[in-house]
């Protein structure tokens, strides 16, 4: 199982920060689309930038060190990010998340009060 999160933590840090070679959708909620809008100056890349740098990864909120959710504070709001494995027709879950053949990532960003 160790090695297991290790090569899922791996694909999930290499996805988050934007990789294309592992294969994924990343969903930004009306939510996060709107309070960036609200704001002059800035754009989603900005909170995307916050998700991809995310780098506070501790026992309580990583218990299964495999990088799959964060918090953070931008612009006022509390923002979630989670990484969720489907299989590669996204009908329903992956068979194996270790593996990028039988995996899309899907990472969804929200705000705390969308969860």
């Amino acid at each position: 199982m160790a090695s297991s999160s290790h090569i899922i933590r791996d694909l999930n840090d290499r996805f988050r920060q934007g990789d294309s070679a592992i294969p994924g959708r990343v969903m930004i909620t009306i939510g996060v689309q709107n309070l960036v809008a609200a704001h002059v100056g800035y754009s989603l890349n900005h909170v995307i930038e916050q998700v991809q740098q995310f780098d506070a990864f501790t026992a309580d909120n990583d218990p299964h060190a495999e990088h799959d959710f964060g918090a953070f504070d931008f612009l006022g709001a509390k923002h979630f990010w989670k990484i969720d494995y489907y299989a590669p027709d996204l009908q329903h879950g992956s068979e194996d998340p270790a593996d990028v053949a039988k995996t899309t990532r899907v990472l969804t960003l929200m705000l705390a009060e969308e969860y």
